[in-house]
């Protein structure tokens, strides 16, 4: 009787541990996401005269400047899509166009998410951030629409 009172005890604790853990403050960033580039036909969408070059390098399109709208991302708990701005080849904002919103539990997740994502991305000046430990779908969704900006901005 004793074993099973100390037993109920360890896994109530263990229970609460994990529950508290989920529910932390802010989430913890893990390691970055896997993500697959694509080689596009080089268009460079709104940006003013500058054409774009599938060469590789950094010759060619750093100097594109405009706002560059990331493909729509279809992730398990709805869409995802970013914008770009950019200045002389250079990220100066992100803005989350659609995040995950197929219930409110993916509302909240997406709201905490962004801001992280976002400064992740503007240090990073590249889709190569680190996703958000407990927003998966939205972290992935969001680095695919990111990187798809990028190579519409010639980046």
């Amino acid at each position: 009787m004793r074993a099973r009172v100390i037993a109920g005890g360890v896994v109530s604790s263990i229970a609460v541990l994990v529950v508290g853990w989920q529910l932390g403050g802010q989430p913890a960033v893990t390691a970055p996401a896997q993500q697959s580039t694509t080689s596009g036909s080089g268009t460079t969408g709104t940006s003013t005269g500058t054409s774009g070059s599938t060469s590789g390098g950094t010759t060619g399109g750093s100097s594109a400047s405009g706002t560059f709208a990331g493909d729509t991302t279809q992730t398990q708990y709805g869409p995802v899509q970013v914008q770009i701005t950019v200045a002389n080849g250079t990220i100066t904002d992100v803005t989350a166009l659609q995040l995950t919103n197929s219930d409110g539990r993916s509302v909240q997740i997406s709201q905490q998410a962004a801001p992280i994502l976002r400064q992740e991305a503007l240090q990073a000046q590249s889709a190569q951030i680190q996703s958000v430990s407990g927003a998966t779908f939205t972290s992935e969704g969001y680095t695919t629409s990111l990187q798809s900006a990028i190579d519409k901005a010639g980046l």
